[in-house]
């Protein structure tokens, strides 16, 4: 088997994904380690991530709590670790760049920068 991986994710792409994390000021996973705690070891996730070795991993357990609805009652909210956040925010950023580029100028889920109230008015527009 070769060792050779078949991507490469730069350090450059590790350090945006752990900086839009740290910004969106989320809360700590299952095991409680804070953005705090995790900031003291971050060439853990470099390596990690890097090496290839936080994408094989089985899925992990997420912390679930309760966020309140604005029409009212709650729901549940899976919280992942500081860890799988950033490792999870790198592959979103691996994806962007390289699917975002091919989709239909009109497409506007799942996309960043174009909310789906955007294509309201377009789409009336269409119709």
């Amino acid at each position: 088997m070769s060792s050779l991986k078949p991507y490469s994710i730069e350090k450059r792409t590790v350090w945006e994904a752990y900086q839009q994390v740290k910004a969106n000021r989320g809360s700590d996973g299952i095991d409680d380690e804070t953005i705090v705690e995790f900031e003291r070891n971050l060439s853990r996730i470099f390596t990690s991530c890097g090496s290839g070795c936080h994408w094989g991993r089985i899925s992990r357990p997420v912390k679930q709590v309760e966020i309140s609805k604005t029409s009212g009652g709650k729901r549940k909210l899976g919280v992942p670790r500081v860890s799988d956040h950033v490792a999870q925010t790198v592959v979103k950023l691996l994806i962007e760049a390289k699917f975002v580029a091919i989709f239909h100028p009109g497409s506007y889920k799942y996309r960043p920068w174009r909310p789906a109230k955007q294509a309201v008015p377009i789409t009336l527009e269409r119709c």
